[in-house]
């Protein structure tokens, strides 16, 4: 499984209009994508402009080809993308360890 790590700033004032959006958006849109198996959206305490989305896929490619490469990508970046405040940063995990519990 790969982990999609997705660190987003957005516009001051939006929390609550993003929180219904970036919901939305991963389940209308990201979910229904070749691969996907779950995700988790948090928001910063310290800075609530700021957003760390995991989305869980089977393959790298599962993202960087069947996603990013489809008209879904589009339909995911306008019902997030007028929020940021500058372009979020993505990287990839692949998992080593974890607990057993």
């Amino acid at each position: 499984m790969i982990l999609e790590l997705v660190d987003i700033r957005i516009q001051p004032g939006q929390q609550a209009a993003f929180d219904e959006a970036i919901q939305r958006g991963v389940e209308t849109v990201i979910a229904k994508a070749k691969g996907f198996q779950g995700f988790k959206i948090n928001r910063g305490i310290e800075s609530p402009e700021r957003y760390i989305l995991q989305i869980f896929w089977t393959t790298l490619e599962n993202h960087t080809v069947d996603f990013r490469e489809s008209p879904a990508f589009a339909e995911w970046r306008a019902i997030v993308g007028p929020f940021f405040a500058q372009p979020p940063m993505v990287e990839h995990f692949e998992l080593v360890s974890k607990s057993q519990g």
